[in-house]
């Protein structure tokens, strides 16, 4: 690909174009040192046209029906004017690398409509919760208009934390009366929850619901303050769309609050100095091991790691060392 290519891809883009959209997501998502330049340029282009959205962090357990839920919150925001992109993320095998990419199966509704964008992606090994790209992917989704992006995580409990760093308002789905599914999530997940929706709320007798409301209302309290309010905990049904609307005026309300007040402008910015810490380090790896020499070593302290005749610690301290020599 080519700049002239590259610029011919934008232009599509900035005119809703769906499909060249995604082709520019897997540009950027792409590994090959051939696409890293093309991929810079495509975001360099973009940048002016990007930050105008509303970004809205799904997470929670597996099994507690993000994608459902994505479903039901993403009819309420087409019917309120908005157009909604959803970038899903799901684990990539240890083993083989794969990835299911199911999520646009349960966003059946979704997933034909012409103002809505869903793109699954691969963790490819990141942790988090989030894809390797899942921020520049975004900001490809906000130069082709779209105003409100969901960052849907694969679901790891309190290791999602990463989705507080790519969005404005974080909604936390809780399943009621499911027991120690509180201690699954609470402390490290819950920090970062603007928003906690007891999915599922038709599947369970009212006793059960408010209880199950009332031990996060409690349990939110013992938290930090986030912007100065606790999350608000809301019940709803994905199926049945019950409590959507409501929780949607509360995450509007919330949003236009805090860009009045400068507070997300300055989130955005003091985690992009937390994102920019994070490339760098995981390009620093790449460019170190690029070099033949320390691939090497590090294939060889690996192997001795694996076998048991080296500690981990024992091993990145001799290739500290190495790297220092600057062999």
């Amino acid at each position: 690909m080519d700049r002239e290519l590259v610029a011919a891809l934008f232009e599509r883009l900035r005119d809703g174009d769906r499909t060249a959209l995604a082709r520019s997501i897997t540009l950027v998502e792409s590994t090959l040192e051939g696409d890293r330049e093309h991929a810079a340029e495509l975001i360099a282009r973009c940048l002016p046209h990007s930050g105008n959205s509303l970004r809205l962090g799904i997470t929670g357990i597996p099994g507690v029906g993000k994608s459902t839920f994505i479903n039901a919150f993403g009819l309420a925001l087409l019917a309120a004017g908005h157009r909604p992109a959803i970038l899903a993320v799901d684990p990539s095998s240890t083993r083989s690398g794969g990835s299911i990419l199911g999520d646009k199966t349960r966003m059946q509704d979704l997933s034909a409509h012409p103002e809505v964008f869903i793109r699954p992606s691969p963790t490819g090994g990141e942790l988090g919760g989030l894809a390797r790209r899942t921020r520049e992917s975004m900001l490809l989704c906000e130069a082709a208009g779209f105003d409100r992006i969901l960052l849907e995580t694969v679901g790891t409990g309190q290791s999602e934390l990463e989705v507080d760093l790519m969005t404005d308002l974080v909604i936390l789905l809780a399943i009621p009366g499911a027991g120690d599914e509180l201690q699954g999530v609470k402390r490290g997940i819950m920090e970062i929850a603007d928003f906690i929706a007891v999915n599922k709320a038709d599947q369970v007798d009212a006793a059960v619901l408010e209880r199950t409301m009332g031990d996060l209302r409690n349990a939110v309290h013992l938290l930090p303050s986030r912007s100065g309010r606790t999350a608000k905990v809301v019940p709803c049904s994905s199926i049945t769309a019950t409590g959507i609307d409501e929780l949607l005026k509360l995450v509007e309300t919330t949003a236009a609050e805090e860009l009045a007040s400068g507070v997300q402008e300055e989130r955005r910015r003091s985690r992009s100095v937390s994102l920019l810490r994070r490339d760098l380090t995981r390009e620093l790896f790449r460019l170190i091991t690029g070099k033949r020499s320390i691939k090497e070593a590090l294939d060889v302290h690996e192997a001795k790691v694996r076998s048991g005749e080296e500690d981990p610690f024992q091993a990145s301290q001799a290739m500290i060392t190495l790297i220092r020599k600057g062999v």
